[in-house]
């Protein structure tokens, strides 16, 4: 009977998470309480706490960073920027942190735009996990459009990357907090506005390479090949007339980074579709062609001119090893436009068999469709848990804000992951004045695994952080990388960071028997010798540790209650045995 009652349990604790597998629990209140509002404009750890914080813009004229904090909510707003500090006329675009003169500290770099093809940045330097309010700088030169934040000269600090007169590109670094300008390229490249330009490994060998949108939507890849950028063949035509960002992601496990792009297959965007190239590959494959949903037709919204509302923002939701996707996709019959979810399933359809995973949307998904007039839709840690959670960004009547929806992933299928951050590595643990080196925002590492599954065969994935930093690209400061329902050891785990110019050296390091359901924090101190960098491991339990330990508890409880009931059958048969030689003793006595 006891055996019944288990398998029972057993069948009916598996029928239950599968059915809570995609399951979302609206959080807002518990996150942000009457502060969810604005538009969530990047995220990083700005006082160094290992707790990843939300940059928000509101009104276009002043930026609030969220804090995370232990007790609810779980999000503060406690560091301002606000429009008093700033020129009358700057309208915020952009915010993109990281520690841009090298000291360890989160710095914070915003864009304004008033003027059409005329960009300004401004830098807020980090003082002691607050902000020198009174100390920022204004960049000498504007950019056409908002910059890629990268390193160019790998020395771990980020550099500034953009068009200033077209077609010359060039790159501002921060020495001594003086803007340094250098021609950046070669040769001269006409950028499309807005671009969706790329610091991202291309070809496996763990240094970031250089992606570039150029008018007429056509891209180009410039390698890095011994820490100078050297264009690699002819531009690469687009698969369509109007095509949306560009997004880099591992979207098949093979260990190479795939070019994304959503696209519109007519002028009205009444048809639209996914398109996926291999990199080097001229070749487009279509890995999303099915819009329709009980009749109805959806697609990506072109919005206003200049904008970009044909965006995929990536992250695996299900921690399957294949990254998923979210879009914001609008009713062609009518006005209604929502967030949905689309996952990384194998291909089915004819378009894909090259590639061997294609999209699925998920169409009713009820808490992503109560949110109407959805703008943004994106992936973020909420609970430092290695399963990412959602926030939304809608629009409401009669406010110029957007609200921001916060929705808890209660993915309860017990896969495993691995979370791994690379901090700039400037300094280990003697940093200047004590600074805890975790709020760097650190763009062009590159991570990448090999492990078993549990059928036997050979797994890997790999990611790019902070490879893209323009129109709310809206990428973590980290890398998610989902290892399916495999409890093994990782065997391999590489990481890579950028090279600097006449070094032909790659800077790759590997460890190894990495455990599942863990954050690593790599120090990549010093950068020229990857054998001394170091990583800190931090253990993340998952749900089947809590399972084995209930189970493990309850047959305690079970085993002390037979031996409970067997002591006192014995201690019953002891004192009756106990009464009869009384008896017989008194008998005898007669």
């Amino acid at each position: 009977m006891w055996s019944l009652n288990l398998t029972y349990f057993t069948f009916l604790l598996l029928i239950l998470g599968h059915f809570h597998a995609f399951a979302l629990q609206d959080v807002t209140v518990e996150l942000f309480g009457a502060s969810n509002y604005g538009t969530v404009a990047a995220f990083g750890d700005f006082n160094a706490d290992k707790q990843t914080d939300i940059f928000i813009i509101r009104e276009q004229s002043e930026i609030v960073i969220f804090l995370a904090d232990s007790k609810a909510p779980y999000f503060k707003p406690k560091v301002n920027i606000t429009k008093s500090v700033l020129p009358s006329n700057a309208v915020i675009t952009s915010v993109v942190p990281g520690d841009y003169d090298g000291d360890s500290q989160m710095d914070v770099l915003l864009t304004s735009q008033s003027d059409a093809d005329k960009v300004e940045v401004f830098i807020f330097w980090g003082d002691n996990q607050t902000l020198d309010l009174g100390g920022w700088i204004k960049l000498n030169k504007t950019f056409t459009d908002q910059p890629l934040v990268m390193d160019f000269n790998g020395d771990m600090i980020p550099d500034i990357f953009g068009a200033t007169s077209p077609p010359d590109t060039e790159v501002c670094s921060l020495i001594k907090r003086t803007p340094q300008w250098q021609k950046a390229l070669s040769a001269p490249v006409n950028m499309r506005v807005p671009h969706s330009n790329a610091f991202i490994d291309l070809n496996k060998d763990f240094t970031a390479d250089l992606f570039l949108t150029t008018v007429g939507s056509k891209f180009e890849t410039w390698l890095n090949k011994d820490g100078n950028f050297t264009k690699a063949g002819p531009p690469v035509e687009p698969p369509a007339h109007t095509v949306g960002q560009s997004a880099f992601v591992d979207f098949d496990g093979d260990g190479l980074q795939d070019h994304l792009l959503p696209a519109c297959l007519d002028d009205e965007c009444q048809r639209s579709s996914i398109y996926l190239a291999k990199p080097g590959s001229p070749e487009w494959v279509q890995v999303l062609v099915d819009f329709q949903w009980r009749g109805t037709m959806w697609s990506f919204s072109r919005g206003p001119p200049g904008s970009s509302p044909l965006v995929l923002h990536l992250g695996d939701y299900n921690l399957d090893g294949f990254p998923d996707a979210l879009a914001v996709l609008h009713n062609t019959s009518g006005s209604n436009q929502q967030a949905f979810l689309l996952e990384n399933v194998p291909c089915n359809i004819p378009s894909c068999h090259s590639v061997g995973r294609m999209f699925h949307i998920h169409w009713d998904q009820p808490d992503l469709g109560a949110i109407q007039k959805a703008v943004i839709a994106t992936f973020f840690d909420i609970y430092e848990d290695g399963i990412l959670d959602m926030l939304v960004l809608s629009q409401a009547e009669g406010r110029d804000d957007l609200i921001i929806h916060a929705l808890k992933n209660n993915f309860e299928a017990d896969a495993y992951f691995v979370k791994v951050m690379v901090l700039s590595g400037l300094c280990s643990n003697d940093c200047p004045d004590n600074v805890k080196p975790f709020g760097v925002n650190q763009p062009g590492p590159y991570v990448m695994y090999t492990t078993v599954d549990s059928n036997g065969y050979l797994k890997n994935a790999s990611a790019g952080q902070l490879s893209q930093s323009a129109h709310l690209s809206l990428q973590l400061p980290y890398t998610v990388l989902g290892l399916g329902r495999s409890a093994n050891f990782l065997d391999h785990l590489f990481v890579g960071i950028p090279r600097q110019p006449g070094d032909s050296d790659i800077r790759k390091q590997e460890w190894t028997a990495i455990i599942p359901n863990s954050q690593l924090i790599v120090i990549p101190f010093p950068h020229d010798n990857p054998r001394s960098w170091s990583a800190k491991l931090y253990l993340t339990p998952s749900n089947s540790v809590l399972l084995t330990a209930i189970a493990l508890i309850g047959v305690c409880v079970f085993i002390l209650v037979i031996i409970g009931i067997l002591h006192w059958q014995e201690k019953k048969a002891d004192d009756r045995e106990k009464r009869q030689e009384a008896h017989r003793f008194h008998f005898d006595a007669m």
